[in-house]
C-alpha cells in the first residue's frame, strides 16, 4: 500500500505543479498515470512543440516545459506509479480513499487530486479487419522510439501534422517510408505539406494518394500491407504499419467514480477550491469544468494551487496556514536542501 497526503491521478503540467505547491505545505505527493513517463500530452504527442502563453516563458518546448516542472518538484520527493490506470476507488470510514489501479496497485490517501488532463487519450483506429492482432507486432498508433524504425521499411497513414512530421523526420532513419492518404489534400502545416512534396521528388519518400489501407498480412508480426488506390489493390511490404488518425479523450474508470460529470469534464466547485460533488476528490486541469472555464495550461497551474490550500485544511484541520512568500521564507526540500534569497549584507560606509 502506497501511502500520500495527496493522491494525484494524471501527471500532466498541472500534476507535476501540484506537487511543488503541495511541497510548500509540507504535503507529499505521489501521482499515477497510464503513460510510461511524466508530462502527459507535452511527453507523449508533442513534445518537440513550442508553447507561446507559459508566464516567464516567451517560448519553451513541451518537452522542456516537463523537464523544467520535474526539476522544480523534485526536491519534495514524490512518488510515481506510471504504465497504470486508476481503476477504482473506495472511500474508508475515516473519509480516506484507497484508489487501485488495473495493475492492482493500492494507493491510499485522505486526498485525492484529479488532474487528468482531457482523460486518458485512445488512438483512433481504422477499420481494418484483424488490425489488433498485429498492435505492437508491427502496428503502433503512437511514435514513441524513432530508433525502433532505424533502416526499417515504414508504411504511414493519415492526413494531419502527425502523418507528415513523423514521414518527414522517419526519412532519415528508415530504409523506406510510405504515406498514404486518402485525399490528395492535407490537414497539416502548410512548411510540412511542402516537405513532404520536396522529399517525394528526391525519392526518400513514397506518397499514394488517394488511397487507403484496407489491410494487414503477416506470420505473426507484420509484413505487407494492401493498398487500395481507385479501385485497384496492391500489396506492399513493410515492417511497421503506423496509423496516425487522432486521439480520441476518454476519462475512462474515473467515470464510474460517482464523481458529476458534464460533457466528458468532471463538474468542480469554482469560487472556491475546485472540489468535485465527493469530499476529499478534486479536478484541476483540463478534465475539469465549471462556468467559463479555460483549458490552458496557465489555469491548471492556478487551480492547482487553491486545491493544495484546500488539501492542507482537509489534513490539517483546525490548524492554519500563513501564506509566506518563497522570497521571504525560502523552501526546505523533503530531501534536506534549502533554497533562499542571499541575505542582504549589512555595510557602514565611512564617512
Amino acid at each position: 500500500m502506497i501511502k500520500t497526503d495527496i493522491l494525484i491521478i494524471g501527471a500532466g503540467p498541472t500534476g507535476l505543479f501540484t506537487v511543488f505547491e503541495a511541497g510548500l505545505l509540507k504535503l507529499k505527493c505521489h501521482l499515477i498515470d497510464a503513460l510510461p513517463q511524466p508530462g502527459g500530452q507535452c511527453s507523449e504527442i508533442y513534445p518537440k512543440k513550442p508553447i507561446y502563453d507559459i508566464p516567464g516563458f516567451p517560448e519553451i518546448l513541451a518537452g522542456d516545459l516537463t523537464k523544467n516542472l520535474l526539476e522544480q518538484g523534485k526536491q519534495f520527493e514524490p512518488g510515481f506509479t506510471l504504465g497504470e490506470r486508476a481503476e477504482t476507488i473506495e472511500k474508508q470510514d475515516d473519509g480516506t480513499f484507497i484508489v487501485t489501479t488495473n495493475k492492482g496497485t493500492k494507493h491510499h490517501a485522505p486526498v485525492v487530486a484529479i488532474a487528468g488532463g482531457l482523460g486518458s487519450f485512445e488512438p483512433r483506429k481504422p477499420a481494418i479487419e484483424g488490425i489488433a492482432d498485429y498492435e505492437d507486432k508491427g502496428v503502433e498508433y503512437f511514435i514513441k522510439d524513432p530508433e525502433m524504425y532505424r533502416n526499417k521499411k515504414v508504411v504511414i497513414s493519415g492526413g494531419g501534422d502527425s502523418a507528415l512530421d513523423w514521414s518527414i523526420f522517419l526519412a532519415d532513419v528508415a530504409s523506406e517510408v510510405t504515406l498514404i492518404h486518402r485525399r490528395n489534400e492535407f490537414r497539416g502545416a502548410l512548411d510540412s505539406v511542402e516537405k513532404v512534396g520536396e522529399l517525394k521528388l528526391l525519392g526518400k519518400i513514397n506518397l499514394i494518394t488517394p488511397a487507403e489501407v484496407k489491410g494487414i498480412h503477416g506470420n505473426g508480426k507484420v509484413e505487407s500491407v494492401t493498398v487500395v488506390k481507385e479501385g485497384e489493390a496492391q500489396i506492399l511490404e513493410t515492417d511497421h504499419f503506423i496509423p496516425l488518425f487522432g486521439l480520441s479523450p476518454k476519462l475512462g474508470p474515473i467515470a464510474n467514480w460517482g464523481l458529476e460529470i458534464e460533457k466528458n469534464a468532471i463538474k468542480v466547485d469554482n469560487s472556491l477550491n475546485y472540489q468535485t460533488n465527493i469530499p476529499g476528490i478534486f479536478a484541476i486541469g483540463d478534465v475539469n469544468t465549471y462556468p467559463e472555464k479555460l483549458k490552458l495550461i496557465l489555469c491548471g497551474f492556478h487551480e492547482a494551487t487553491l486545491m493544495c490550500q484546500a488539501a492542507y485544511r482537509i489534513i490539517n484541520p483546525g490548524k492554519k496556514y500563513v501564506l509566506k512568500y518563497t522570497t521571504v521564507s525560502g523552501i526546505n526540500g523533503f530531501d534536506g536542501t534549502r533554497k533562499e534569497a542571499p541575505k542582504a549584507v549589512v555595510r557602514a560606509i565611512e564617512a
